[in-house]
């Protein structure tokens, strides 16, 4: 194993920028790959050809991996809130880590399909832009019926109380995922493939459609991110070992990325609630506008006006 090749200063500018980005993704849910990836693809290109990494393949693999450290960073910091409702996350995580593991060995496989994988990505940003900015008209809560009680042929969903470290207790309805199983399975599978989906899809149906209050919410969703991306992650970065070699993972970046990404994860916690949670989501909406634009641009010019890729990849 010969790390020696690499330049390890390089990328230095990543430490306080995966800081924000961990920070940001804690406090809103999104996953951090979301926001990591498109730096990766559209960014470092356009710095300089010392900067891109060798494939997309690594670029989506790196941003997972990256992802994981933060998350998991934040996920200790909302245990220790005690905010984490497990027994609500397990069946998103029954359905996202197997979608998610077939996402990211098909990845590997399309990884020579470079403009298909871009516009698939920028179509999903420009989707995800669309549900975040968009105004919803609240839904009047309902009372919370007791605990195991029938109406008519339908059994009413148990309530869950969750008390966090400040002593606040937050009482809700036990989530069902319904319909929403179709959204948790896409999401899976595009966190494997393209590195984004689950903790966008999850968030929304704990918090919108199952009236989760948004701190539980969003603890919540940390977890089931955290294991969906580690199952792909970690499939998609042996897949590039794999093929490559040890050498085929950028870690000249990933140096400075996960530390950051950790301290990020730290912060995130104990910001929540500072930040209005509808302000959140349309700036983050407004940026997966942007980045869904660029990268739609960037497949456009490279599939038809046979411009030349910028990047070695």
């Amino acid at each position: 194993m010969d790390l020696a090749q690499f330049d390890w200063t390089l990328y230095w500018f990543m430490f306080p920028i995966s800081i924000c980005v961990a920070t940001t993704a804690m406090l809103s849910g999104i996953g951090g790959a979301a926001i990591f990836a498109p730096i990766f693809m559209i960014v470092f290109p356009i710095m300089g050809p010392e900067y891109p990494f060798e494939s997309i393949a690594a670029a989506i693999g790196v941003a997972l991996f990256t992802e994981f450290f933060g998350f998991s960073s934040g996920f200790v910091g909302y245990l220790r809130k005690r905010l984490i409702d497990f027994k609500s996350a397990m069946p998103f995580i029954m359905v996202g880590v197997p979608v998610g593991i077939v996402g990211a060995i098909l990845l590997n496989e399309l990884n020579e399909y470079e403009e298909l994988l871009r516009g698939s990505y920028a179509l999903l940003m420009l989707l995800l832009s669309f549900e975040l900015i968009r105004h919803h008209d609240p839904v009047q809560e309902l009372p919370l019926e007791p605990e195991g009680e029938s109406v008519g042929a339908t059994v009413v969903r148990p309530t869950r109380t969750i008390v966090g470290r400040d002593g606040v207790e937050y009482s809700f309805k036990a989530p069902r995922q319904g319909k929403g199983v179709i959204a948790t399975t896409t999401g899976g599978f595009l966190t494997g493939l393209l590195g984004v989906g689950i903790g966008e899809v999850v968030m929304p149906q704990l918090a919108k459609r199952n009236k989760v209050p948004i701190p539980v919410a969003a603890a919540t969703s940390v977890f089931i991110v955290i294991v969906v991306v580690a199952s792909a992650s970690f499939t998609q970065i042996s897949a590039l070992i794999a093929q490559g070699g040890i050498n085929a993972v950028p870690w000249n970046a990933v140096v400075y990325t996960i530390p950051a990404v950790i301290i990020g994860g730290q912060i995130g916690p104990h910001l929540q609630g500072k930040v209005a949670p509808r302000t959140m989501e349309k700036s983050i909406g407004i940026l997966f506008l942007i980045i869904g634009f660029a990268m739609g641009w960037i497949a456009f010019r490279n599939t038809f006006l046979m411009y030349p890729t910028p990047a070695s990849y």
